[in-house]
Protein backbone atom coordinates (compact mmCIF):
# COMPACT_ATOMS: atom_id res chain seq x y z
CA UNK A 1 0.00 0.00 0.00
CA UNK A 2 1.34 3.14 -1.14
CA UNK A 3 2.16 6.61 0.68
CA UNK A 4 -1.16 8.46 -0.36
CA UNK A 5 -3.26 5.61 0.53
CA UNK A 6 -2.68 5.57 3.62
CA UNK A 7 -2.70 9.84 4.12
CA UNK A 8 -6.18 9.71 2.52
CA UNK A 9 -7.43 6.89 5.26
CA UNK A 10 -6.21 8.23 8.30
CA UNK A 11 -7.27 12.15 7.24
CA UNK A 12 -10.84 10.88 6.54
CA UNK A 13 -10.71 9.22 9.75
CA UNK A 14 -10.37 12.80 11.58
CA UNK A 15 -11.40 15.56 9.30
CA UNK A 16 -13.25 16.60 6.22
CA UNK A 17 -12.13 17.20 3.17
CA UNK A 18 -11.74 21.13 3.75
CA UNK A 19 -10.37 21.00 6.98
CA UNK A 20 -7.65 18.42 5.63
CA UNK A 21 -6.96 20.86 2.89
CA UNK A 22 -6.39 24.18 5.12
CA UNK A 23 -4.44 21.77 8.11
CA UNK A 24 -1.89 20.44 4.96
CA UNK A 25 -1.86 24.43 4.14
CA UNK A 26 -0.77 25.38 7.48
CA UNK A 27 1.39 22.13 8.22
CA UNK A 28 3.66 23.86 4.88
CA UNK A 29 4.17 27.47 6.66
CA UNK A 30 4.52 26.15 9.96
CA UNK A 31 7.20 23.18 9.31
CA UNK A 32 10.24 25.38 8.91
CA UNK A 33 9.28 27.84 11.40
CA UNK A 34 9.03 24.38 13.75
CA UNK A 35 12.34 23.22 13.04
CA UNK A 36 13.91 26.67 13.16
CA UNK A 37 12.97 26.46 16.36
CA UNK A 38 14.47 23.74 17.77
CA UNK A 39 17.96 24.10 15.87
CA UNK A 40 18.49 27.23 14.56
CA UNK A 41 18.48 30.27 16.63
CA UNK A 42 18.01 29.10 20.10
CA UNK A 43 17.82 30.97 23.53
CA UNK A 44 19.81 29.49 26.20
CA UNK A 45 16.93 27.26 27.44
CA UNK A 46 16.48 25.80 24.24
CA UNK A 47 20.03 25.08 23.63
CA UNK A 48 20.50 23.39 27.22
CA UNK A 49 17.57 21.28 27.03
CA UNK A 50 18.05 17.72 27.28
CA UNK A 51 15.13 15.20 26.86
CA UNK A 52 16.65 12.32 28.80
CA UNK A 53 17.31 14.27 32.17
CA UNK A 54 13.66 15.61 31.67
CA UNK A 55 12.50 12.60 31.42
CA UNK A 56 14.16 11.57 34.31
CA UNK A 57 13.31 13.87 36.61
CA UNK A 58 9.69 14.35 35.63
CA UNK A 59 9.18 10.21 35.42
CA UNK A 60 10.87 10.61 39.43
CA UNK A 61 8.10 13.49 40.31
CA UNK A 62 5.64 10.79 38.94
CA UNK A 63 6.86 7.49 40.48
CA UNK A 64 6.96 9.65 43.93
CA UNK A 65 3.29 10.45 43.84
CA UNK A 66 2.26 7.30 42.41
CA UNK A 67 3.89 5.69 45.75
CA UNK A 68 1.95 7.69 48.02
CA UNK A 69 -1.39 7.12 45.59
CA UNK A 70 -2.27 3.98 46.95
CA UNK A 71 -1.73 2.33 50.45
CA UNK A 72 -2.08 -1.06 51.69
CA UNK A 73 -5.05 -2.06 53.68
CA UNK A 74 -7.51 -4.31 54.37
CA UNK A 75 -8.38 -6.05 52.51
CA UNK A 76 -4.51 -6.70 51.62
CA UNK A 77 -4.44 -8.79 48.70
CA UNK A 78 -6.31 -6.28 46.21
CA UNK A 79 -4.42 -3.09 47.02
CA UNK A 80 -1.44 -5.19 46.48
CA UNK A 81 -2.74 -6.33 43.43
CA UNK A 82 -3.03 -2.43 42.58
CA UNK A 83 0.18 -1.14 43.39
CA UNK A 84 2.12 -4.69 41.72
CA UNK A 85 1.02 -3.11 37.95
CA UNK A 86 0.55 0.54 38.77
CA UNK A 87 4.42 0.92 40.01
CA UNK A 88 6.30 -1.74 37.90
CA UNK A 89 7.77 1.14 35.69
CA UNK A 90 7.08 2.09 32.80
CA UNK A 91 8.10 5.48 30.50
CA UNK A 92 5.22 6.93 32.63
CA UNK A 93 4.96 8.58 28.93
CA UNK A 94 0.77 9.71 29.50
CA UNK A 95 1.58 11.58 32.73
CA UNK A 96 4.40 13.32 31.51
CA UNK A 97 2.60 14.23 28.75
CA UNK A 98 0.00 16.16 31.17
CA UNK A 99 2.14 17.74 33.15
CA UNK A 100 3.98 19.02 29.81
CA UNK A 101 0.94 20.52 28.76
CA UNK A 102 -0.70 22.04 31.68
CA UNK A 103 3.17 23.84 31.82
CA UNK A 104 2.55 25.01 28.00
CA UNK A 105 -0.75 26.22 29.17
CA UNK A 106 0.58 27.96 31.58
CA UNK A 107 -0.77 25.79 34.74
CA UNK A 108 1.62 24.15 37.18
CA UNK A 109 3.05 20.63 37.74
CA UNK A 110 1.00 20.36 41.14
CA UNK A 111 -1.99 21.17 39.92
CA UNK A 112 -1.59 18.52 37.28
CA UNK A 113 -0.06 15.97 39.34
CA UNK A 114 -3.15 14.15 40.63
CA UNK A 115 -4.63 14.13 36.85
CA UNK A 116 -1.62 12.85 35.68
CA UNK A 117 -1.88 10.14 38.09
CA UNK A 118 -4.95 8.79 37.10
CA UNK A 119 -4.24 9.08 33.66
CA UNK A 120 -1.63 6.33 34.83
CA UNK A 121 -3.76 4.22 37.07
CA UNK A 122 -5.91 3.95 33.79
CA UNK A 123 -3.65 3.12 31.24
CA UNK A 124 -2.40 0.34 34.18
CA UNK A 125 -6.14 -0.79 34.33
CA UNK A 126 -5.93 -1.26 30.47
CA UNK A 127 -2.50 -3.36 30.62
CA UNK A 128 -3.92 -5.64 33.16
CA UNK A 129 -6.82 -6.22 31.62
CA UNK A 130 -5.37 -6.47 28.06
CA UNK A 131 -2.74 -9.24 29.45
CA UNK A 132 -5.85 -11.12 30.74
CA UNK A 133 -6.24 -14.77 28.82
CA UNK A 134 -9.68 -13.87 27.50
CA UNK A 135 -7.55 -10.85 25.91
CA UNK A 136 -4.32 -11.10 24.42
CA UNK A 137 -3.37 -13.29 26.90
CA UNK A 138 0.05 -12.18 27.71
CA UNK A 139 2.57 -13.52 31.03
CA UNK A 140 4.96 -10.44 30.69
CA UNK A 141 4.55 -6.77 31.48
CA UNK A 142 6.94 -4.34 32.11
CA UNK A 143 9.42 -6.88 32.08
CA UNK A 144 7.59 -8.50 34.95
CA UNK A 145 4.86 -11.26 35.49
CA UNK A 146 1.45 -9.82 34.13
CA UNK A 147 -0.82 -9.15 37.42
CA UNK A 148 -2.85 -12.31 36.27
CA UNK A 149 0.39 -14.44 36.78
CA UNK A 150 0.98 -13.44 40.33
CA UNK A 151 -2.75 -12.88 41.92
CA UNK A 152 -4.94 -15.14 39.64
CA UNK A 153 -7.11 -14.06 36.91
CA UNK A 154 -10.08 -12.80 39.45
CA UNK A 155 -8.02 -10.25 41.06
CA UNK A 156 -6.62 -9.16 38.25
CA UNK A 157 -9.73 -8.33 36.92
CA UNK A 158 -11.01 -6.62 40.23
CA UNK A 159 -7.12 -4.80 40.38
CA UNK A 160 -8.49 -2.86 36.92
CA UNK A 161 -11.81 -2.55 38.13
CA UNK A 162 -10.48 -1.26 41.04
CA UNK A 163 -8.00 1.63 39.30
CA UNK A 164 -10.36 2.65 36.86
CA UNK A 165 -12.78 3.93 39.42
CA UNK A 166 -10.56 5.21 41.81
CA UNK A 167 -8.95 7.53 39.36
CA UNK A 168 -12.01 9.32 38.84
CA UNK A 169 -12.01 10.31 43.13
CA UNK A 170 -8.34 11.03 42.51
CA UNK A 171 -8.83 13.34 40.40
CA UNK A 172 -11.36 15.11 42.12
CA UNK A 173 -10.08 14.79 45.98
CA UNK A 174 -6.43 15.49 45.35
CA UNK A 175 -6.45 18.12 42.41
CA UNK A 176 -5.74 21.71 44.09
CA UNK A 177 -6.43 25.49 43.11
CA UNK A 178 -8.11 23.97 39.77
CA UNK A 179 -12.25 25.48 39.30
CA UNK A 180 -14.79 22.40 39.55
CA UNK A 181 -15.89 23.08 36.19
CA UNK A 182 -12.46 22.49 35.05
CA UNK A 183 -12.29 19.36 36.50
CA UNK A 184 -15.73 17.98 35.90
CA UNK A 185 -14.05 18.62 31.92
CA UNK A 186 -11.12 16.28 32.58
CA UNK A 187 -13.26 13.46 34.11
CA UNK A 188 -15.71 14.20 30.97
CA UNK A 189 -12.30 13.76 28.88
CA UNK A 190 -11.05 10.98 30.79
CA UNK A 191 -14.35 8.96 31.06
CA UNK A 192 -14.89 9.36 27.30
CA UNK A 193 -11.45 8.15 26.14
CA UNK A 194 -12.06 5.12 28.32
CA UNK A 195 -15.35 4.20 27.57
CA UNK A 196 -16.75 2.29 24.36
CA UNK A 197 -16.20 5.88 22.60
CA UNK A 198 -12.70 5.18 22.96
CA UNK A 199 -10.50 2.35 24.42
CA UNK A 200 -12.70 -0.30 25.18
CA UNK A 201 -14.53 0.48 21.51
CA UNK A 202 -11.22 0.10 19.91
CA UNK A 203 -10.20 -3.32 22.23
CA UNK A 204 -13.66 -4.30 20.80
CA UNK A 205 -12.63 -4.41 17.11
CA UNK A 206 -9.11 -5.27 17.68
CA UNK A 207 -10.64 -8.59 19.16
CA UNK A 208 -13.45 -9.00 16.33
CA UNK A 209 -10.56 -8.45 13.78
CA UNK A 210 -7.58 -11.10 15.07
CA UNK A 211 -7.01 -13.56 12.50
CA UNK A 212 -8.73 -11.87 9.20
CA UNK A 213 -7.19 -11.52 6.62
CA UNK A 214 -9.04 -8.21 4.71
CA UNK A 215 -9.02 -5.86 7.78
CA UNK A 216 -8.32 -2.69 5.88
CA UNK A 217 -6.13 0.70 6.83
CA UNK A 218 -9.08 2.35 7.88
CA UNK A 219 -10.28 -0.29 10.36
CA UNK A 220 -7.05 -0.28 11.87
CA UNK A 221 -7.07 2.91 12.02
CA UNK A 222 -9.94 2.66 13.99
CA UNK A 223 -8.96 0.80 16.53
CA UNK A 224 -5.65 2.29 17.49
CA UNK A 225 -7.30 5.83 17.53
CA UNK A 226 -9.32 4.46 19.95
CA UNK A 227 -7.37 1.96 21.37
CA UNK A 228 -4.21 4.14 22.34
CA UNK A 229 -4.76 7.35 20.63
CA UNK A 230 -7.87 8.14 22.90
CA UNK A 231 -5.74 7.77 26.61
CA UNK A 232 -3.21 9.59 24.88
CA UNK A 233 -4.89 12.24 23.48
CA UNK A 234 -6.75 12.82 26.79
CA UNK A 235 -3.32 13.14 28.61
CA UNK A 236 -2.22 15.73 26.54
CA UNK A 237 -5.44 18.02 26.44
CA UNK A 238 -6.07 17.51 30.08
CA UNK A 239 -3.27 19.34 31.28
CA UNK A 240 -4.82 22.59 29.07
CA UNK A 241 -8.21 21.87 29.78
CA UNK A 242 -7.00 22.02 34.07
CA UNK A 243 -5.61 25.08 33.31
CA UNK A 244 -9.11 26.39 31.25
CA UNK A 245 -6.88 26.87 28.11
CA UNK A 246 -9.15 28.14 25.38
CA UNK A 247 -10.43 26.51 21.78
CA UNK A 248 -7.33 27.27 19.57
CA UNK A 249 -5.05 26.23 22.65
CA UNK A 250 -7.11 22.98 23.03
CA UNK A 251 -7.52 21.88 19.33
CA UNK A 252 -3.41 22.43 19.01
CA UNK A 253 -3.23 19.73 21.40
CA UNK A 254 -5.60 17.40 20.27
CA UNK A 255 -4.01 17.33 16.47
CA UNK A 256 -0.79 16.84 17.91
CA UNK A 257 -1.48 14.31 20.46
CA UNK A 258 -3.78 12.61 17.40
CA UNK A 259 -0.41 12.59 15.38
CA UNK A 260 2.02 10.83 18.11
CA UNK A 261 -0.94 8.80 18.92
CA UNK A 262 -0.86 7.16 15.78
CA UNK A 263 2.65 7.42 15.33
CA UNK A 264 3.22 5.85 18.82
CA UNK A 265 1.17 2.30 17.62
CA UNK A 266 3.17 2.33 13.98
CA UNK A 267 6.18 2.29 16.19
CA UNK A 268 5.05 -0.42 18.36
CA UNK A 269 3.84 -2.50 15.53
CA UNK A 270 7.44 -1.92 14.32
CA UNK A 271 8.83 -3.05 17.28
CA UNK A 272 7.00 -6.32 18.20
CA UNK A 273 8.75 -7.11 14.62
CA UNK A 274 12.19 -5.62 15.32
CA UNK A 275 12.84 -5.44 18.62
CA UNK A 276 13.60 -8.94 21.35
CA UNK A 277 11.59 -9.14 24.24
CA UNK A 278 14.62 -8.46 26.90
CA UNK A 279 14.10 -4.70 24.62
CA UNK A 280 10.01 -4.54 25.07
CA UNK A 281 9.52 -6.03 28.67
CA UNK A 282 7.20 -8.12 26.89
CA UNK A 283 6.66 -11.03 24.52
CA UNK A 284 7.48 -10.45 21.15
CA UNK A 285 6.09 -11.14 18.28
CA UNK A 286 2.52 -11.50 19.78
CA UNK A 287 0.96 -9.87 16.74
CA UNK A 288 2.03 -12.28 14.06
CA UNK A 289 1.31 -15.13 15.86
CA UNK A 290 -2.54 -13.71 17.05
CA UNK A 291 -2.55 -13.07 13.36
CA UNK A 292 -3.30 -9.29 13.95
CA UNK A 293 -3.36 -6.99 11.36
CA UNK A 294 -0.42 -4.24 12.13
CA UNK A 295 0.85 -1.14 9.74
CA UNK A 296 3.77 -3.37 9.04
CA UNK A 297 1.56 -6.11 7.06
CA UNK A 298 -0.37 -3.42 5.74
CA UNK A 299 2.80 -1.05 4.63
CA UNK A 300 5.67 -2.79 5.08
CA UNK A 301 8.58 -1.71 7.80
CA UNK A 302 10.31 1.08 5.82
CA UNK A 303 6.98 2.42 4.75
CA UNK A 304 5.60 2.48 8.10
CA UNK A 305 8.43 4.46 9.88
CA UNK A 306 8.15 6.82 6.86
CA UNK A 307 4.61 7.60 7.65
CA UNK A 308 5.20 7.81 11.73
CA UNK A 309 8.07 10.47 10.86
CA UNK A 310 5.98 12.63 8.78
CA UNK A 311 2.91 12.06 11.98
CA UNK A 312 5.37 13.78 13.66
CA UNK A 313 6.95 16.43 11.76
CA UNK A 314 3.03 17.36 11.66
CA UNK A 315 2.83 17.43 15.15
CA UNK A 316 5.41 19.25 15.81
CA UNK A 317 4.23 22.20 13.25
CA UNK A 318 1.13 22.14 15.42
CA UNK A 319 3.00 23.91 18.58
CA UNK A 320 5.66 26.03 16.69
CA UNK A 321 3.44 28.89 17.69
CA UNK A 322 3.89 28.40 21.17
CA UNK A 323 7.45 28.90 21.06
CA UNK A 324 9.74 27.52 23.81
CA UNK A 325 7.22 26.30 25.91
CA UNK A 326 6.87 23.49 23.74
CA UNK A 327 10.14 22.70 23.47
CA UNK A 328 9.27 19.85 26.01
CA UNK A 329 6.30 18.19 24.32
CA UNK A 330 7.97 18.39 20.36
CA UNK A 331 11.03 16.73 21.91
CA UNK A 332 8.59 13.97 23.47
CA UNK A 333 7.54 13.60 19.55
CA UNK A 334 10.74 13.12 18.10
CA UNK A 335 11.01 10.39 21.41
CA UNK A 336 8.29 8.45 20.50
CA UNK A 337 10.13 7.59 16.56
CA UNK A 338 13.18 6.79 17.67
CA UNK A 339 12.67 4.96 20.90
CA UNK A 340 13.56 1.00 21.15
CA UNK A 341 11.01 -0.11 23.68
Amino acid sequence: MNTKVFERSFQNSKHNQSQVFHREIEVANTKKKSLQLVEAGRTPEEATFNLSTYLSQRQGLVEEALERSITVVYPEKIYEAMRYSLLAGGKRLRPILCLASCELSGGTVDMAMPTACALEMVHTMSLIHDDLPAMDNDDYRRGKLTNHKVYGEDIAILAGDGLLAYAFEFIVVQTKGVPAEHLLQVVAKLSHAVAATGLVGGQVVDLESEGLKNISLETLNFIHAHKTGALLETSVVTGGLLTGADEEILQRLSRYACNIGLAFQIIDDVLDITATAEQLGKSAGKDLQAQKATYPSLLGIQESKNQAKKLIEEAKAELAPFGEKAIPLMAIADYITDRTH
